[in-house]
């Protein structure tokens, strides 16, 4: 809305006011909002479940809000892009009425809910840009078909969003994650000079994390929930995708993926195939770090945001 009313010479400008704008409409929407949000009722097998009872849950609604009206006000906005903040705005309602819910939605019901979310990005997706990608490390451009490169889009999305969202049992760190995660996907867009629009909406998700995490840094004042978690995972697929290079998506996110990937194989082992795969191993592994290794809260958050830190390093270093 903004962009479409100044001069292109002031677009430095009007992207510093944007990042002090979200920033701080995020830090006063949460202080104002957090007390009409659901309260947390604990996680029984959780560690330290217990300490987040009573707590306000569900500040995704809150600052994803902020991200979209940011983006609404100081983005230049087409089809494609205003789809994906619908989509994400989508994933942030269905984490958020779950968060409400009296009962937690079952997995299945979840499930369906990203199934369908990530055909429609996928379909937006092939819809807006080729069915190609590149792979970095080896400066070579993949063809694949569209119905086979579709397929893996939504496998990336339902991924990304579950994986991002089991990470979400610590204080700060999901958000942490996901901001270190999406801070150096934003310079990997400097680096290869794509896509400045979407590269804005990236400045403006980074900083709207960064609002939240006042108040949900050790000891957290709130939570994310679902709404919010969910919601980040599928925006950072989608940064993957519109960066062109999806593979990269494994070490910049590496932390997320390990952290909460490795308790869906697990699970979906003993359900599936009944095997107790890493059964010395506590699920999700910032559980385990806790528990078995006595970490303190902060120091998974730190030790955590440190290697995903050195490996984004690492390729940005690779890809120069």
């Amino acid at each position: 809305m903004i962009y479409n009313l100044i001069s292109s010479d002031l677009i430095k400008e009007v992207t510093f006011i944007s990042v002090l704008f979200a920033f701080i409409l995020t830090c006063a929407a949460i202080a104002l909002g957090k007390n009409i949000l659901p309260r947390d009722a604990g996680r029984a097998y959780a560690i330290n479940g217990s300490k987040s009872v009573g707590k306000p849950r569900g500040a995704g609604i809150i600052f994803i809000l902020t991200f979209t009206l940011s983006c609404v006000l100081f983005i230049k906005l087409d089809a494609e892009i205003i789809i994906y903040l619908i989509l994400t705005l989508a994933a942030m309602l269905s984490g958020y009425l779950d968060d409400s819910s009296s009962s937690p939605w079952g997995e299945l019901k979840k499930g369906l809910i990203d199934f369908v979310i990530a055909l429609m990005a996928a379909f937006t997706y092939l819809h807006y840009n080729p069915n190609t990608f590149e792979l970095a490390f080896f400066s070579k451009t993949v063809t694949l078909h569209p119905l086979i490169y579709g397929f893996l889009i939504v496998v990336l999305i339902w991924v990304s969003i579950n994986v991002t969202n089991c990470s979400d049992g610590v204080d700060g760190l999901c958000g942490t994650l996901s901001a270190v995660t999406l801070s150096t996907a934003y310079v990997l867009f400097r680096v290869f000079d794509i896509e400045p629009y979407f590269r804005h909406a990236v400045l403006l998700m980074i900083v709207c994390i960064l609002g939240y995490l006042w108040f949900n840094a050790s000891p957290s004042k709130l939570l994310m929930g679902d709404a919010g978690s969910r919601a980040i995972g599928i925006f950072i697929a989608f940064v993957f995708l519109k960066l062109h290079h999806p593979l990269l998506y494994i070490p910049v996110a590496i932390m997320l993926i390990l952290d909460g990937g490795l308790g869906l194989i697990k699970v979906s082992f003993m359900r599936f195939l009944h095997i107790n795969l890493m059964k010395n191993i506590r699920t999700p592994i910032h559980d385990h770090m806790r528990k078995n290794k006595e970490w303190s809260d902060a120091q998974v958050v730190f030790r955590f945001a440190i290697i995903q830190i050195v490996i984004g390093l690492a390729v940005i270093y690779a890809i120069l």
